[in-house]
């Protein structure tokens, strides 16, 4: 998943960016208000972790600008502005949770991954294509019931592909959701990191496996017996 941090405290941000790559999700970070509208006009995220207190303007600008839009991406604030009247215009604002600073960084990501499972949310539960069980709450694949050894973005890769399993997924689709802002990404780096995936669920004998559709992406499909 591929979410937006806004915010303006770089070791903060930094923190904060790197607690929720270890959970499994893609970041960028933003330090300003111009640059969170250009990136959410430009990019598809499926959530946005938004600071209020921005060096040119105020987050809660940044919120009411998505929404007119009629961008529905789900939003969770991180601040220090604690008064019941801040929480409760962010709320009436658009907002999907608020929370404090100081925070807990597990609690930051037990509120994102409840927000993505909501109906409306990107992030069910369990995901099984074939004989492979993909838990995202622990990030835990088994493949027939027994665990399988993948990396973060290994597992970001397979979590893309089960989610549209049976569907062709274009590589710049893939690219744009397991990288993030200023990455460098070398022109197979995706396609090497789907030959050891592809690697990994055969060499486990799984009953799915990803096909390359020449020219446009990869498949996630179920073998028949």
């Amino acid at each position: 998943m591929r979410l937006l941090l806004v915010e303006d405290e770089k070791r903060l941000a930094d923190v904060v960016a790197g607690g929720l790559s270890r959970a499994g999700f893609t970041v960028d970070e933003i330090a300003t208000a111009a640059d969170a509208d250009a990136a959410l006009s430009t990019t598809q995220y499926d959530a946005l972790v938004l600071d209020l207190g921005l060096p040119d303007g105020d987050g809660m600008s940044v919120l009411r600008d998505l929404r007119r839009a009629g961008n529905m991406t789900p939003v969770l604030i991180l601040t220090a502005r604690d008064g019941l009247e801040d929480r409760v215009e962010g709320l009436n604002a658009g907002a999907d949770d608020y929370l404090l600073k100081p925070f807990a960084m597990p609690e930051l990501v037990a509120r994102l991954k409840a927000l993505l499972r909501r109906p409306s949310g990107v992030l069910g539960v369990q995901l099984d294509v074939g004989n492979i069980r993909f838990d995202t709450i622990s990030r835990e694949v088994d493949i027939a019931a027994s665990p399988v050894s993948l990396t973060g973005r290994e597992l970001s890769l397979l979590e893309h592909l089960m989610r549209r399993a049976g569907r062709v997924v274009a590589k710049d689709v893939l690219e744009e959701r397991i990288y993030g802002f200023g990455e460098e990404v070398a022109s197979n780096s995706l396609e090497v990191m789907v030959h050891r995936l592809r690697k990994k669920l055969d060499d486990c004998e799984a009953t799915a496996h990803v096909h390359t559709v020449r020219g446009v992406g990869y498949l996630l499909k179920e073998q028949p017996a």
